[in-house]
């Protein structure tokens, strides 16, 4: 790629000079002279480098390259344009569908024993919270799960795509939904996923994952619980 392309002198600097996570850079006053700008225009661009998470700035260490994270740039994008117009999450929601079916099958087979047993506990702590006196929604447990599923691929750009829709989640609403009926059934399909994702049946697993995700597609068009696929499911929630 040709770095003339990227229009910000520091993140050029950064990219060329081969530094990596943990590496200090100069000092402003220093650095300044060396890429020849000055240093109100390195501050400014200090700030975007910051804003992608490139860059950290810390108290008696100084300014920190980081590993790169796509989720920073990806996150502040999405959020202006839900605040601009929330409906604009269901354009997203649907980019974030396609990305888990294309990738659920890499994703599934990486995973470890270790992993299947974390996706069961973060399940069983959803039906605690779900069976328990209040009532808690558990939307903690909603992102983690999902995200544990993909956790072990090795693409920033997937990674940081799906991490940057529960932030939109959260900046909607969604996360505070509180339909008793309706959480119960998205926690089924997720029971039932991890089961079939234990057992090897990754088919099934994306099968029941993709039925999933039109939970919220019918929930937003009827405006109540939205009814089960006609799936058989393998286990009931306890009642509350």
């Amino acid at each position: 790629m040709s770095l003339a392309l990227l229009e910000n002198d520091l993140l050029r600097h950064i990219a060329q000079s081969g530094h990596r996570s943990g590496d200090r850079l100069q000092p402003l006053d220093e650095l300044a002279p060396a890429l020849g700008i000055s240093v109100g225009k390195l501050r400014e661009q200090l700030e975007v480098a910051k804003l992608l998470g490139v860059v950290t700035v810390r108290p008696r260490t100084g300014m920190l390259v980081e590993s790169f994270d796509f989720l920073p740039a990806i996150k502040t994008s999405l959020l202006f344009a839900l605040a601009r117009d929330p409906h604009q999450f269901e354009a997203f929601s649907q980019l974030r569908n396609h990305v888990e079916f294309s990738y659920f099958d890499e994703a599934v087979a990486r995973l470890t024993g270790d992993d299947h047993a974390r996706l069961r506990e973060i399940v069983a702590t959803a039906w605690m919270r779900l069976n328990g006196s209040p009532i808690r929604i558990p939307d903690h447990e909603h992102r983690e799960l999902h995200l544990a599923i993909f956790s072990r691929l090795d693409n920033p750009f997937v990674k940081g795509l799906l991490e940057a829709y529960w932030e939109g989640y959260a900046a909607v609403g969604l996360n505070v939904f509180s339909d008793y009926s309706y959480l119960c059934e998205v926690w089924r399909y997720h029971e039932d996923i991890v089961t079939a994702i234990a057992a090897g049946e990754v088919e099934t697993a994306r099968k029941l994952l993709i039925e999933h995700t039109k939970l919220l597609q019918q929930r937003d068009a009827r405006g109540s619980r939205p009814k089960s696929p006609g799936r058989t499911r393998r286990s009931e929630a306890i009642p509350a």
